[in-house]
This record gives structure tokens, sequence and C-alpha cells, in this order.
């Protein structure tokens, strides 16, 4: 069994591309660099080959790439990454079995579906016989080529993806089971024709992850994906769509990708995201008893924002709002300038508002540094782990501020703890996060609430400036597209 995993989640509106030190920051690791990692597609390779062991199968990693989401990727970088992973299958082969972590909604300057494009030219080099499963993040733009090409393509259901290890087990299962002759998977795409944002940590996409359970307990289903789509990738696919696998039935799989596509369209209106606006949303904050967690979900890293708005903090500063904390602003040069003045020191600062117009202006602050950490670090998805690089600790009129060196968004609380940060103590904490941010953050929470904030990742998606994607009639720009 080969695997290897090539990861960017592509914003074809970000400022700038994602190039070869991208990923050399986010991590490209091999072979038995892999299996000493600490990222999610690190754990995943080591999964698969924990199950390899146990069931007496030879396990080979290959290349094993992440990069922290931002514009297209230089087709010269991609091509490079892609054609390592097909030199090693040639050189390291044959193989009965592939498996592939991808992201799903890669953009090189040359490829719209660089899944698509992998997985195809890994079938011209392993041939028909060997099977291909590809585990995706549900932010993809699921394609009739992507899923032609594979023999399994299986999304985590969960957002925060914090399933990506069952679906991983799920993956190796079925493949398995294929390779042995035991399982003839069939696959079927539904599109519901929507744009949208679908945590599954409330309703109603809580209730679908238990109607995706039931429908995979029928007989003779195998998998049940439901592709959220990343909505700040322009593509001709770029969207929502349900995915079934069957044991060797086509009609069953349209049939109940279509159902169950069909579900989830019924309630496009109760789906669409209904944020409270900044100034709403710190009210609501302040009169809430306990901690409140405000979510800057404009501000996203994770979705290909700089990382580096300041609107956030200065509606905060403006009320003159304290006992908080804020993070974290992505800012190299004010991290560094902090790191050089050292713990205790007073200075002026020009904080974030560097990347573009979606980073709002640069604020000008008065800070005190509390603390500095070369290389610090938070818990990710799965308890793997996120590096943040040089980071400080600055206190500005009573707002405990992160500013970090790695583009990142946070996840977790000891991306404020591991400074120094006491949470405990604090009336709002401010994270640059859509969603991830929930596991890590809700037990800690009175209460959680999305803002409206400015930034790149916008959640107005009848106003999306889409080019590639030619066929506008999608919710909600078109209030009934399936009539």
């Amino acid at each position: 069994m080969f695997a290897a995993g090539l990861q960017s989640e592509t914003n074809t509106f970000a400022p700038w591309p994602t190039g070869a030190r991208a990923f050399e920051e986010g991590g490209m690791r091999r072979g038995a660099e892999v299996l000493a990692g600490q990222g999610p597609d690190h754990k995943t390779a080591q999964l698969w080959r924990e199950l390899c062991l146990r069931d007496g199968h030879e396990f080979t990693a290959g290349l094993f790439a992440w990069a922290q989401p931002s514009g297209p990727i230089v087709q010269t970088v991609y091509e490079a990454m892609r054609d390592e992973i097909l030199a090693a299958l040639r050189s390291q082969g044959p193989f009965d079995v592939v498996l592939l972590f991808l992201h799903g909604a890669m953009v090189s300057t040359g490829c719209d579906d660089c899944e698509a494009d992998l997985v195809r030219r890994v079938r011209e080099v392993v041939g028909d016989k060997a099977v291909i499963g590809v585990e995706l993040d549900p932010h993809c733009h699921l394609t009739q080529p992507l899923i032609d090409a594979a023999d399994a393509v299986i999304l985590m259901k969960h957002y925060p993806h914090d399933d990506y290890l069952e679906r991983c087990v799920e993956l190796y299962g079925l493949c398995l089971a294929k390779a042995r002759g035991e399982a003839q998977p069939t696959s079927a795409l539904f599109d519901c024709r929507m744009v949208g944002f679908y945590p599954t940590t409330g309703e109603p996409m809580a209730s679908f992850l238990g109607r995706f359970a039931e429908v995979e307990r029928q007989p003779g289903v195998l998998s049940v994906s439901f592709a959220h789509g990343f909505p700040w990738g322009d593509t001709p696919d770029t969207g929502s769509r349900v995915l079934v696998i069957t044991e060797g039935d086509p009609a069953l799989a349209a049939r109940l990708s279509e159902q169950i596509g069909r579900e989830i369209y019924a309630a496009r209106e109760a789906l669409l995201p209904r944020f409270l606006s900044v100034d709403a949303a710190l009210t609501d904050a302040l009169a809430t008893p306990g901690l409140v967690v405000v979510a800057d979900t404009a501000d996203n890293a994770g979705g290909g924002a700089p990382g580096d708005n300041t609107s956030l903090l200065k509606a905060m500063l403006d009320r003159g709002i304290a006992g908080a904390a804020l993070g974290a602003i992505w800012d190299p040069v004010a991290a560094a300038a902090c790191a050089d003045a050292g713990v205790g020191a007073r200075l002026r600062l020009r904080i974030g508002g560097k990347s573009g117009l979606s980073s709002a202006q640069p604020l000008d602050v008065e800070a005190t540094v509390r603390a500095v950490r070369e290389r610090h670090d938070q818990t990710g998805l799965g308890n793997s782990r996120t590096d943040m690089g040089l980071s400080v600790w600055i206190e500005v009129a009573g707002i405990d501020v992160v500013l970090n060196s790695i583009r990142t968004q946070v996840f977790s609380p000891d991306a404020f703890t591991g400074l120094g940060i006491d949470l405990a103590a604090k009336k709002i904490v401010a994270v640059k996060s859509s969603q991830h941010f929930y596991g890590g953050f809700a037990p800690i929470a009175a209460k959680v609430i999305r803002a409206a904030t400015h930034g790149a990742i916008q959640m107005d998606f009848a106003a999306l400036n889409y080019v590639k994607k030619a066929d506008l009639n999608y919710h909600p720009r078109v209030a009934d597209p399936l009539a």
C-alpha cells in the first residue's frame, strides 16, 4: 500500500499566490519523516500504516505536503509535487492500493481541479487493477472526473473536521475490500445547486449528520458524503454536492444521492449563515454572563484570508472593552519588533492592516510586551499541532492581543494560554476563525457568537464575483434553482 498527501484550500480571490515557501512553511515530509510528524496529514498516514501492519500488508509513505490556504498555487510548484508522487509510485511500486489524503479545493495557476488531475495521472501509473482511494475535506469542489478516476472518495463529515481519522479508517476498509474482491463500490453525485457555509455543531446540519448515518445503515449503502464546497474558490464546479457509494448498484447510488441532496436543498434558507454585526455581537457579549467567544469569521486564515484585519480589535478598543483577549493577528514585523524590545517593554506599535484592502487599516497602539515565544504552537484538529511561529502577547488598553508570524487561524485555547494569557479571567475572547475554533472553545464559553466581521471571507454568497463558475443558477443567488 502506498499513501501520499497534497493539500491546500485555494481562495482564488486571495491577494497573492501560493508558492514553494508556503508548502515548506506548512510542512513537506516524506517516508519516515511523515511517520514522525504531528500534522493531521501525518496522523492519517500513521494510522494507515498501523492498519496495514495489523493486517499484514506493506506500507510506503510518499510525499505529504500542506500549505496554509491562500491564492492559486504556482503551476510549477504544483507540478513538482505531483510529479514527485508519481515518480515514487513508478520507482517503488507496483502497489495494489493507493490512498491519497487530499483537500479537494486545490487550484493552481494552470489547473482548476488539481485533485482530479493528480488522481488521473496516478491511475495512468498504477493501472486499472490497483485500487485508488481518496479522502477529502468537505470544503472541496467535488467533481465527476475525480469520482471517475478513483475507486472510492470519502469526505470528512464534521465541521470542525474532527473526524478525519475515522474517515481514513473507513476509506482504508473500503479500498481493502475492493482489492480483495469483497466489494464493488459504485458512486453517484448530485449537485444541490447551493453555495453556503454549513457548521455541523448546530441545526439543521447536526440532524443531517444523523440522516447520513441512517442511510449508511441501509442494505447496499457503503458511504454517504456531503461536499459543502468552498465558496471562495472560483471554479466551474464550485458548490455543494452529495456523494453516495453503494455496493455495485449505481441506480441506488443515484437515487439516494438525489434524495439526500433534495432534503438538504429543502433546508437551504435555514442553512444560510445569519451572523450579528460587529457592534451587535459585542453588545450581546457584554450583556451575557460569563466568558463569551466572538468569532472573527471573515478574517480566517483557514479560508485564505490574510489574518491581519484590525477592524474587530479597533471596535473593541473604541468601546473601551477591557478584560478581553484577541488573536491571532498575523504580523511578523510587529512580532519581531516586540521580541527585540523584550518582555516588559512599552512601545508604540503599528499592527496589522498590511496585506491589502481586506486587511482594513493598520492600527497604531501603545503596547506592553507581556510574553515572547520563539516557536509558539497550538492544538490543531485531532490533537495535531499547528505552528504559529514567533509569537508575542501584547497588552493594549486592557486587551491581551496575540501577534504571530506564521499565518494560521485559531483552533484552541492554548493559542492564548501557551503564551501565559489566563482566559478564565476574561469577559470576551475574540478568535480569528469561522468554525474550527468551536471544539476547543465551546467547552469553556458561556456563549459563542459568530460575528459578520470585515475581511476576505465574506458570507454574502449571492454577491461573490465568480468568473469561471459560469453557471450562476445557484442558491442564494437564485431563490429556487432546482425548480
